[in-house]
């Protein structure tokens, strides 16, 4: 009987021993390495990195590459499947979405006219700077009271062909590139375009109103700020959507749709409130 009881104290010990292993085997057990390739406009760069920041801390198997390259790369980029999901600031075209394409909007983004720290002028009209970048008005006096007492000539600025904050600027404005102003200064990305406008006094601009820092200042349209709130209501009327894009009839990849999944959900969301519009 003692023999009996000691044979069965050695198995039961056995079993707790193989049991204790076999479940700290699988407690160590990591998720499989995923990454994920974006790429487009630069203008929604800002926002994804913050997206990628916080997804990677929840999900440390992720890997979030992203590419500022332009819509204009991220719509071809992703119909060729270069890219996982593609960036674009400015609505897809019929065509565009005929390739195979399905954009998904994340958010609404204003497009604030910048101005140097040192220009006196706090307003303009939609016509005014529609005016400006067509070349109808070439000086800042032209302007009348707007001016605030600024003359000389504006150096205006704009994006390269191809941009969706260009595009989208344009088709709110109602002008095409046909009619912008021949001496126009082309600049490749929002942080030329800023550092540009920030080092002179007699530049204007345009650029995502998410990526506004004090190194600028962003004008009044119409009265209206650049504001989330003003962005919501309509007052602020340069506006435009941030899309996410994949293809159309080719499922994206496990983790691509898990993340797009957090995007649109509360925390994505959450993020998208902290300097632009959300959707949800």
């Amino acid at each position: 009987m003692k023999r009996f009881l000691q044979v069965l104290l050695l198995l039961t010990l056995g079993a707790a021993l193989a049991f204790a292993g076999g479940s700290g085997q699988a407690s160590t057990q990591a998720a499989a390495p995923e990454t994920i390739s974006v790429g487009g406009s630069t203008s929604v760069t800002p926002l994804m990195e913050l997206f990628e920041e916080e997804y990677t801390r929840l999900n440390p198997n992720v890997t979030i590459t992203i590419s500022g390259t332009g819509s204009g790369d991220g719509i071809t980029g992703s119909a060729s499947g270069i890219y996982d999901i593609g960036m674009s600031s400015r609505e897809l075209r019929p065509a565009e979405i005929g390739t195979g394409l399905t954009p998904l909007v994340v958010a609404i983004d204003g497009i604030a006219v910048i101005i140097n720290n040192n220009s006196p002028i706090s307003n303009l009209s939609i016509d005014q700077v529609r005016d400006i970048y067509t070349g109808v008005i070439t000086r800042w006096e032209e302007l009348g009271a707007a001016a605030n007492g600024k003359t000389g000539g504006i150096a205006v600025i704009s994006r390269e062909p191809g941009s969706g904050t260009r595009g989208a600027f344009q088709e709110i404005l109602e002008f095409t590139d046909a009619n912008l102003i021949s001496n126009v200064i082309i600049l490749d990305g929002t942080g030329a375009i800023r550092s540009a406008v920030s080092q002179n006094p007699d530049a204007i601009g345009y650029i995502s109103s998410g990526s506004v820092d004090n190194s600028v200042r962003a004008l009044n349209i119409e009265g209206a700020s650049p504001s989330v709130a003003n962005i919501r209501n309509g007052s602020y009327r340069i506006a435009r959507p941030f899309i996410l894009i994949t293809r159309t009839g080719v499922a994206p990849t496990p983790a691509a749709s898990a993340f797009l999944d957090w995007v649109m959900g509360s925390q994505g969301q959450a993020i998208v409130a902290r300097s632009w519009v959300s959707v949800n």
